[in-house]
């Protein structure tokens, strides 16, 4: 019964919302008459008042609700303005071809999208992260994490070395 009750007053107050202004007023009385227009001196209209500024946000610290949210954590940036060589190589896309020790420590054989391989020391950048180590079997990446609703800012990502026939034996 409260439900039938909560949804006739609700219909009522959708109804009253959607009567115009005007039709709200009181009438005006049955002998009144229009007010006689201005006298016209020849003065020129007042000029119009200018338009508001467009509407900044202020985020304080706050997400943006304009930002699209089912393309978060994807990467914005294209192809074309990837840099040449190993700063132009996402995390994601990089696999381990090998691992070699030398005096100063390991070494790794990156290789990117294309054929191109890149010899990789800890410490060197990718577009999107840095190398952080490199151990006998594999590579840890420090991945730069761009979703503006996550708490996390760098996330570890780890790759074994692939084997030249793709782990098939």
């Amino acid at each position: 019964m409260s439900i039938l009750r909560l949804a006739v007053s609700v219909a009522a107050l959708a109804l009253v919302c959607a009567v115009p202004a005007s039709a709200q007023s009181p009438a005006k009385p049955q002998g009144s008459q229009p007010a006689a227009p201005a006298a016209t001196t020849g003065t020129p209209p007042a000029a119009p008042t200018p338009e508001p500024a467009p509407y900044s946000y202020d985020s304080q610290g706050r997400r943006d609700p304009f930002v699209n949210l089912l393309a978060r954590g994807s990467d914005t940036r294209g192809a074309s303005t990837r840099a040449a060589g190993l700063p132009g190589v996402l995390v994601a896309e990089a696999s381990v071809k090998g691992i070699v020790r030398d005096r100063s420590g390991f070494i790794a054989m990156i290789q990117g999208t294309g054929t191109k391989t890149f010899i990789v020391r800890a410490g060197e950048k990718l577009m999107d992260g840095t190398v952080k180590a490199i151990a006998a079997d594999s590579v840890v990446f420090l991945q730069d994490v761009n979703d503006p609703l996550s708490m996390v800012k760098q996330k570890e990502v780890r790759k074994p070395v692939r084997s030249a026939d793709g782990g098939r034996e």
